[in-house]
């Protein structure tokens, strides 16, 4: 997370809407993992969930679940004949998102591909109208490319964690970077992305950072 004020992040956290009780549930129960820090969260919960109301979108693509927060408060705006398909490997992690989908009306609209999401992705079909990268780091100029195969000609791509904390500002230095090349990784899809002729793109400082990606179009440009 950027370094705002002591209690910024609480303050926009209360002035967001409340979610119903399923999503407090998740939020106890991510404590018990020890990675309760990789959960989105009300405010980007809420603001993936406007994203799919004001788009309109039916279809959506998530990659990475966690404990799947993010995928219910997605799936919650979405269409009675919405789809969301997210893709991730943990047993572990899922197995608490599977627990709380069942509970909540909107986790029958969710699929989740439980395999490497490199594989999942090359199985899928467009149209996608807007999906959602929050997975392992190291593969987010991968996860890109394959998204962009599978969006909708007026679709969005978010990519979460696109500021990490702030590390993206700092030198290139292979012996202090983290999590397998996380941040070197992160960089490099950002500069990916700033270069893409094909994309507009606009960075946002929601929590850790956030992209959206759209194609380019003549007619929204």
């Amino acid at each position: 997370m950027l370094d705002f004020p002591d209690g910024i992040d609480e303050y926009a956290t209360a002035h967001t809407t409340v979610p119903d009780s399923v999503f407090d549930d998740i939020a106890v129960d991510v404590q018990s993992t020890g990675a309760a820090g990789m959960m989105s969260g009300r405010t980007v919960g809420y603001f993936l969930n406007t994203l799919v109301t004001i788009s309109n979108a039916k279809r959506v693509l998530e990659v990475g679940t966690f404990v799947g927060y993010s995928a219910l408060m997605m799936a919650s705006a979405l269409p009675e004949d919405g789809e969301l398909i997210t893709c991730d490997v943990s047993e572990e992690f899922t197995s608490i998102a599977r627990k709380h989908w069942a509970r909540h009306p909107a986790g029958e609209k969710i699929d989740l591909r439980l395999a490497p999401a490199t594989e999942t992705l090359d199985t899928l079909s467009p149209p996608f109208d807007l999906v959602f990268i929050d997975a392992d780091k190291q593969n987010y100029p991968v996860y890109y490319e394959k998204a962009l195969g599978l969006l909708a000609r007026r679709g969005v791509i978010v990519v979460d964690n696109v500021l990490w904390g702030g590390r993206v500002l700092g030198p290139d230095d292979p012996e202090q970077d983290d999590e397998q090349g996380a941040t070197k990784s992160i960089k490099t899809l950002n500069d990916i992305v700033q270069a893409d002729d094909r994309v507009v793109n606009v960075m946002l400082t929601v929590r850790d950072g956030m992209m959206l990606i759209r194609k380019r179009d003549a007619h929204l440009s």
